[in-house]
């Protein structure tokens, strides 16, 4: 059984809940990724953000991402993935939730992101298909 530990990005840079959008959208830029988990002073993970949650809720309301902080963009509770769980996890977690990265967690500790390609090259291209097909019907 593959599992997330296996296909995860490791090494994943948080971005400090009190952190204006702005800087986290520098980070966004260095990194060249497209969202990244909002942690708290505590180092626990509070959300992820996204470029699009940028765009949407900041830019597109006319929001000064300097003065937005990321963890105001923190929605509800967290969906995460367990380093040891399965790709057959994932993608439920995936389908269930329509998100197409999951914060991977080893106890309480953040160790990775599991983003959709990550998935995709470790399941047959039917389930893909399937996964996709879920996570695009509301986009």
């Amino acid at each position: 059984m593959t599992t997330a530990r296996e296909i995860m990005t490791p090494d994943v840079t948080c971005v400090g809940a009190r952190k204006s959008v702005l800087d986290a959208a520098k980070k966004l830029t260095e990194l060249g990724v497209g969202a990244l988990p909002i942690c708290g002073t505590d180092e626990r993970l509070k959300g992820m953000l996204t470029d699009r949650d940028i765009v949407v809720k900041v830019l597109g309301v006319g929001k000064d991402p300097a003065q937005v902080k990321a963890g105001d963009l923190a929605q509800g509770e967290v969906v995460t993935i367990g380093a040891d769980d399965g790709v057959e996890e994932i993608l439920r977690t995936m389908s269930q939730h329509k998100v197409r990265r999951l914060p991977v967690i080893d106890g309480h500790t953040l160790v990775g992101i599991v983003a959709l390609a990550d998935v995709a090259r470790a399941l047959p291209d039917t389930t893909v298909g399937d996964l996709l097909e879920t996570l695009s019907t509301d986009y």
